[in-house]
């Protein structure tokens, strides 16, 4: 009875439980909830946090995943990616542990310090390829139109050539109402941009990402004490993420795209990458060619996964 009400709720508590045995005569404790579920592989965590996925954009997931699931990894290397993040000076950027005894998690050396709204942040917008990082910068204003089209023929441009794109490279951005505004696709269109197509409500689908959970982890590792500390500390350590995290974090695109799992019923899957679509085909007929790659051929990504 126990693992089929979680199963059927896993947001049942052991105190629930403990009613419910209750009142059908049994009496047991929390601890032994606990146990019995433990024994059935289930455990306590914390429910993660996702985009909020609505029929369209579910089914907006699955069609990208239909259409690109078959592409080469040399087809995901000859794409840009970019976004953009906010990095807060005194914020939860990163999870960070200590080893420390007990009572002793008020010593300075065991804490991290916290100001009221964060101390202060900058927000980042960059890109990345296979070939490496391309160019970071701050946006210090509220971003519009026109300021986005600056933003792309100032950095997004010049980081293309030096990547040394191939010819027919790809530009990946979100569907910002800035990006897929009339003005901006038809000054895409002008520029000869070739974008990618990319379904709404997907943040945890763009390998940029891991970068900047990596970004956030090795900037905290620095522990900047002013604004101005922590834009420069941020330039210097994008500029450092090494190109192994780079194409590890593009190996998941290929790797994760046959992760389908058509025994789950979640049709709102997944924020860490590496299970990326996950559980949308629940009860779907999924139009592959009965093939997919084996441990032996799959890319052993290295980047960790995301959480929002």
């Amino acid at each position: 009875m126990i693992t089929r009400t979680v199963s059927k709720n896993p947001r049942t508590t052991r105190g629930d439980l403990v009613n419910d045995l209750q009142r059908a005569g049994t009496k047991v404790t929390k601890a032994t909830i606990s146990n019995t579920l433990r024994r059935q592989g289930l455990k306590s965590c914390s429910a993660r946090r996702v985009p909020l996925l609505k029929p369209v954009h579910v089914q907006a997931r699955l069609k990208f995943a239909r259409e690109h699931l078959d592409d080469l990894e040399e087809d995901w290397e000859n794409v840009i990616w970019s976004d953009e993040t906010k990095i807060e000076l005194f914020g939860k950027n990163s999870t960070r542990r200590v080893w420390r005894r007990k009572n002793a998690e008020l010593h300075p050396k065991n804490t991290i310090p916290t100001v009221k709204h964060g101390g202060g942040n900058i927000m980042l917008r960059g890109c990345f390829s296979a070939k490496g990082p391309g160019r970071l910068i701050r946006v210090k204003e509220r971003m519009n139109g026109a300021m986005y089209r600056e933003i792309l023929s100032d950095n997004l441009l010049p980081s293309a050539r030096a990547l040394k794109m191939k010819r027919g490279w790809v530009f990946q951005h979100d569907n910002d109402p800035k990006h897929t505004a009339r003005a901006m696709k038809e000054w895409l269109r002008k520029k000869h941009f070739k974008v990618l197509e990319w379904p709404s409500q997907s943040p945890d689908l763009n390998p940029i990402e891991n970068l900047w959970r990596e970004l956030k982890v090795r900037v905290a590792q620095r522990q900047p004490q002013n604004i101005t500390a922590l834009e420069e500390i941020c330039m210097e350590e994008w500029a450092k993420i090494p190109a192994t995290f780079l194409s590890s974090s593009l190996s998941l695109i290929h790797t994760n795209l046959f992760s389908f799992s058509p025994t789950s019923c979640s049709p709102f899957p997944i924020l860490p990458f590496s299970q990326v679509l996950r559980g949308e085909v629940c009860r779907t007929t999924y139009p592959t060619n009965n093939t997919t790659p084996s441990p032996s051929t799959q890319a052993t990504p290295t980047a960790r996964p995301i959480q929002l």
